[in-house]
């Protein structure tokens, strides 16, 4: 259901404030445009549309930017999708120079094609690419990149509820060279992939599996960066906590293994019995979600009080022992939110009270969704249009 629904925030959150986002020199125009021969016939296009699932299928085509230290970015082009060339020495196979993204497009009822605030995965992108070694992608540039590619596979988007395409910008350095230092060649892609309902059957409360042995980022690491490397140390502990039932598993501080920090690719939130919510305050081993950020605004703007803090997991025991914690939820971009039932480890299981349909989370997220396909009635600061109708 639409909302009429008017948010005026800031465009970057303050842990992105300072980043320098340089307007590229490249015009739109000088993009090469190479189309697939061979692109997927309209027959089986639909019939993986009509139940895509997420990360399984990719479009006809990719975009390919090259960076040396001499050139700067240059080359842009669209090209069929396919292999990348890697020659075995390559640094990102050895010293993990690799940086990514995830945003999505959402096709609205008038046919028209847009981003969710495009402008923040620009700049935590950049944001990445500092704390990698690896050179800053031009906001512009950025933006051309994914706009130019949903242009060319526009037909890989529907209006089915719930659906959209799932953009994956990411950098790599393939300069062939083992010694340890920044790369002096890079490659920038982006690739799409038709993205289902995270829910088939509406949304549903997910148990959490608390990780007691493992810690994800620490103080002074890469945690706040969207590096391939923070994932992969994440991977065992997830392996553990579907052995125990759990889709997801909750990190802790690595300091003290008493506060909550995120999940492997999701930010966490408390709500409180009088409406108020609270999430990790950021830092360098908690990732800056675009969802999480504008899960903060919306519900600011409704009125709700929202604190940014260290938040124990004993307050959060305590909190549903007495009930002054009525809900707990994630959000990412994959799944937008989804309640919580459930955090447990070897030693404790915390339940949550069900989750209603008139829920603060599910609330927000009706609200959410709602911008992003373009119910609600409001002014577009947050979607960027890729393609018109």
């Amino acid at each position: 259901m639409g909302g009429n629904y008017s948010y005026h925030p800031n465009v970057t959150p303050k842990d992105l404030k300072g980043i320098v986002l340089t307007s590229t020199h490249l015009p739109s125009s000088e993009f090469s445009i190479e189309t697939s021969t061979r692109p997927m016939s309209d027959g089986d296009r639909e019939k993986i549309l009509s139940k895509p699932g997420f990360g399984k299928h990719f479009t006809d085509h990719m975009v390919a930017i090259d960076w040396t230290l001499d050139k700067g970015w240059h080359a842009p082009r669209i090209m069929p999708y396919g292999p990348l060339m890697l020659d075995p020495a390559s640094l990102v196979l050895h010293y993990a120079q690799a940086i990514f993204e995830g945003l999505k497009a959402y096709q609205h009822a008038d046919g028209s094609i847009w981003a969710f605030r495009p402008e923040l995965n620009a700049a935590r992108f950049a944001k990445s690419a500092q704390r990698l070694g690896l050179p800053e992608l031009p906001k512009d540039l950025f933006l051309q990149s994914i706009q130019k590619l949903v242009a060319i596979d526009a037909k890989w988007l529907s209006q089915t509820p719930e659906t959209s395409l799932y953009l994956r910008p990411f950098m790599i350095a393939d300069e062939s060279f083992l010694g340890v230092r920044g790369a002096e060649k890079v490659a920038f892609y982006v690739i799409a992939s038709p993205a289902g309902p995270y829910f088939e059957n509406g949304v549903s409360s997910i148990p959490i599996w608390v990780s007691a042995h493992h810690t994800r980022a620490a103080k002074g690491g890469t945690g706040y960066a969207k590096c391939a490397g923070n994932y992969a140390g994440s991977l065992a502990p997830l392996q553990e906590a579907r052995q125990n039932g759990c889709a997801q598993v909750l990190f802790l501080d690595a300091q003290q293994g008493q506060y909550l920090e995120e999940l492997g690719g999701m930010n966490i939130f408390t709500v409180f019995k009088d409406g108020s919510l609270a999430t990790p305050a950021l830092g360098d081993s908690i990732l800056a979600g675009v969802t999480r950020q504008s899960i903060i605004d919306i519900a600011r703007a409704d009125g709700h009080r929202v604190e940014e803090r260290q938040i124990s997991l004993e307050e959060v025991r305590t909190g549903l022992a007495t009930g002054d914690i009525t809900e707990l939820f994630a959000c990412g971009t994959a799944a937008v939110l989804f309640p919580i039932s459930v955090l447990k480890s070897h030693t404790f299981a915390y339940s949550t009270p069900n989750v209603g349909a008139s829920s603060v989370s599910l609330s927000l997220r009706e609200k959410l969704t709602d911008i992003q396909y373009g119910r609600a009635k409001l002014s577009h600061h947050w979607m960027h249009k890729l393609t018109s109708a």
